[in-house]
C-alpha cells in the first residue's frame, strides 16, 4: 500500500490488489504513489521502478500527451473519463487498451486519480476491420452503375449511390435524410409504396416497369427492394437497386411471342392456340364455346398467279380481320397454310351462327380489294362445346368436317356441324 494514503484511500487500494487488471494511481503532481501486481506484469518493470515517476518518464510524452486531457478533467472536475491508445512499451508486443481515469475524492477535494487498463486489443482490430470493410463496401455502392438507396423504416433515404444522384438530377444534400416522397414526388412514392410496406414486412419483391422520359427512350428497369434484418430478425430498413433489363425484357418478349404467335400474321400459332381450346373446355362454364375452322377458297390460285409473297400479304389481312371481327377474350389462331381457328363464347347455336357469318363477312371485305377481288372466299365450319363435343380434339374435328362440307356445298358459306351431311376429311 501507498505510505501517507487516506484510509478510504487504502481501502480502495486493497481492493485493487484482487482485480486481474492494471491498476494505479497518481498524485497530484502526477506521479505513481500505487500501483497493483497486474500492472507490475503489465508494465514489465519492478513496483520500485515505477513508483514515484510521472507517467512521461515511465511510458513517454506520447503516452503522456495521451493521457493528460483525462487527467486534467479528473482533477479539475472531478469527471470519470477513458481514452485508447496503442501500448508500444516492453515487454508487449504493441496492444490496444482502454484507459479509464476515475478521480479519488476526499472532503469534496480531488487528491488523487486512478487509472485502470483494459486491453481492448481484439475488439479495436476488429472494429477497424469492421470499418475497413464497410469503407470497401460504401466504395463499392457508390461506384456501382445502377441506382442504389437505403431507407430506413420512415421512408427516409439514409444512402443514395452516385448512379442514383444522378439518375434524380439532385445533390447528396437534396436526397440524404429526406423522405422519398420528398426527392422523386407523389407519384413515384404512391407508386413504390406498396412494394416498400411489402420488403419492411420482410418480403424481397422484385417490381419491372416501363419507365418513359429517360436519355435514351422508354425502357424498362426492375428495382429489387430487399429488407434490412437485424441480427434478431427486426428489418430496420431496406436497400433497394434498380437494374436495366429493357434488352433482356424485348428478348424475352420475343421468344414469348415467337412460340405464342404465327410469325406471319401474329395471331395465336397453332400450339397455344391448341392450348386455349383445352383450357377453354377443361374450366367449368354454363356459357357454350364455340370453335370455327376457317378455310380460304382459291388461295392456292393466287399464290400460283401472283407469287407468295402476294399470297402471304393475303394472310396477314385475313388474320387481321378475323381478330378485329372478334372480342379480346376470344381467340384467333393460325392452324396451317390458309387455314385459321377462331375459339370465342357464345350465348347458343343461334350466336355461333351469327358470329360465323360475321366472320366470313369480315374475310370477304378483307379480300375485296386490289387484284385479288373477287377471287378469294371462305368456307367456315364450326361446332359447339358440350354440344357438339367434349373433347377437344373432337371438338377441332367437328369443326374441320363442317368445314369440310361447306366447300363440298359451294365454299363462300358457313355450316355448323350438326348440319353437315357426310363425306368429311377430318383433322
Amino acid at each position: 500500500m501507498s505510505d501517507n494514503a487516506s484510509p478510504h484511500t487504502t481501502h480502495i487500494e486493497r481492493l485493487a490488489e484482487v482485480v486481474a487488471l492494471p491498476i494505479g494511481r497518481w498524485d497530484a503532481s502526477g506521479r505513481l504513489v500505487f500501483c497493483n501486481t497486474p500492472y507490475v506484469q503489465w508494465a514489465g518493470r519492478p513496483r520500485e521502478v515505477l513508483l514515484g515517476h510521472t507517467l512521461a518518464e515511465l511510458f513517454g510524452e506520447v503516452a503522456w500527451n495521451a493521457a493528460r486531457p483525462a487527467f486534467e478533467r479528473a482533477f479539475a472536475r472531478g469527471e470519470t473519463t477513458s481514452y485508447e491508445r496503442l501500448l508500444t512499451h516492453a515487454p508487449h508486443t504493441p496492444r490496444w487498451a482502454r484507459m479509464q481515469v476515475f478521480p479519488d475524492i476526499e472532503d469534496g477535494v480531488v487528491v488523487s486519480v486512478f487509472t485502470i487498463a483494459t486491453d481492448i486489443h481484439e475488439d479495436v482490430i476488429a472494429r477497424e476491420a469492421l470499418i475497413a470493410a464497410r469503407v470497401r463496401l460504401d466504395r463499392f455502392t457508390e461506384n456501382i452503375p445502377n441506382p442504389l438507396i437505403y431507407l430506413d423504416r420512415e421512408g427516409v433515404l439514409r444512402f443514395a449511390n452516385k448512379a442514383y444522384r444522378e439518375a434524380c438530377g439532385k445533390p447528396a444534400e437534396a436526397i440524404i435524410d429526406h423522405h422519398l416522397r420528398t426527392v422523386r414526388g407523389e407519384a413515384v412514392w404512391l407508386e413504390h409504396r406498396p412494394y416498400i410496406e411489402r420488403a419492411l414486412s420482410g418480403e424481397t419483391v422484385h417490381y419491372s416497369r416501363l419507365v418513359e422520359g429517360l436519355t435514351h427512350g422508354p425502357r424498362w428497369l426492375r428495382t429489387s427492394f430487399v429488407p434490412d434484418f437485424d441480427h434478431d430478425g427486426t428489418v430496420l430498413g431496406l436497400y433497394t437497386v434498380t437494374i436495366d433489363v429493357h434488352d433482356l425484357t424485348v428478348a424475352q418478349e420475343q421468344l414469348r411471342r415467337s412460340v405464342e404467335r404465327d410469325a406471319l400474321t401474329d395471331v395465336l400459332s397453332r400450339r397455344t392456340m391448341m392450348a386455349r381450346i383445352d383450357l377453354a373446355l377443361a374450366a367449368p362454364s354454363t356459357v357454350p364455346v364455340a370453335l370455327f375452322f376457317v378455310d380460304l377458297d382459291g388461295f392456292k390460285s393466287v399464290n400460283d398467279e401472283f407469287g407468295h409473297g402476294v399470297g402471304d400479304e393475303l394472310l396477314v389481312r385475313v388474320g387481321a380481320a378475323l381478330q378485329a371481327g372478334v372480342r379480346a377474350v376470344d381467340a384467333v389462331g393460325r392452324f396451317g397454310g390458309d387455314e385459321f381457328l377462331v375459339l370465342a363464347e357464345v350465348r347458343d347455336a343461334a350466336g355461333a351462327e351469327q358470329l360465323a357469318q360475321h366472320l366470313l363477312a369480315a374475310i370477304r371485305d378483307a379480300t375485296a380489294l386490289g387484284p385479288l377481288a373477287g377471287r378469294v372466299s371462305a368456307s367456315i365450319g364450326y361446332a359447339l362445346a358440350p354440344a357438339d363435343a367434349t373433347q377437344p380434339m373432337r371438338l377441332l374435328q367437328r369443326a374441320d368436317e363442317a368445314m369440310y362440307a361447306a366447300k363440298r356445298m359451294g365454299k363462300n358459306r358457313v355450316m355448323h356441324a350438326v348440319a353437315a351431311p357426310p363425306g368429311v376429311r377430318g383433322v
